[in-house]
């Protein structure tokens, strides 16, 4: 929490300097987009923040609300006061691989994404949806349900979906870290490429 605290306080004090029409991007994840095991500067989001800093200074500010161990029911409690403080333009879900983690049953991981869908569209937000998988050992009913969450939930919800974030880099183990859980500094790279995509074109659609 207190590396979350930081990032987003540094990105308060840029937000003071860019003009009002700047865009905001709220990343709501867990421990993968908080950079776990890693340097806050070493995660995909942080590597985010740099190329729109690049392509377009003053332009975008990025709030990485992300925190690990985070459920989608943590997110459903947490999204509604970041909303209100940030009001972004784009919202990106990177959340649910704790959910299943846990054995949480995948139509409250469903109902809890959705919420937090429609309570940023509401707040004039575009969602960005990033799918996760779970390990083959949870049995085959219950990966198999868990990943239908996302593409069913997209698309009754109007959410742009990465149907699976870690593609090409879970099950890698040179860039994975010692856990086999985590991603490691050289696979951040690769995240943000499967990211980027969908962020651009959201972006675009100002």
């Amino acid at each position: 929490m207190r590396t979350w605290l930081r990032f987003v306080y540094g990105a308060a004090l840029c937000l003071v300097m860019w003009p009002a029409s700047a865009a905001s991007i709220l990343i709501m994840g867990d421990s993968i987009s908080a950079a776990y095991g890693m340097d806050i500067e070493q995660g995909w989001v942080r590597l985010l923040d740099q190329r729109l800093s690049q392509r377009a200074p003053g332009q975008h500010t990025v709030i990485n609300a992300s925190v690990s161990g985070e459920t989608t029911s943590g997110g459903v409690r947490r999204l509604p006061a970041l909303l209100k403080q940030h009001r972004p333009e784009v919202v990106v879900l990177e959340l649910g691989g704790n959910d299943g983690l846990r054995g949480q049953p995948p139509k409250l991981m469903a109902t809890n994404l959705a919420r937090m869908i429609r309570q940023s569209r509401q707040a004039g937000a575009r969602v960005i949806l990033l799918g996760m998988q779970i390990p083959p050992n949870y049995g085959r009913a219950y990966t198999t349900a868990f990943a239908q969450v996302y593409p069913t939930v997209a698309e009754a919800e109007g959410a742009a979906l990465l149907p699976f974030f870690l593609d090409g880099v879970g099950g890698v183990p040179a860039l994975m870290q010692a856990d086999g859980i985590h991603p490691n500094a050289q696979a951040q790279a690769r995240l943000l490429s499967l990211a980027w995509p969908l962020i651009e074109t959201a972006l675009k659609a100002r």
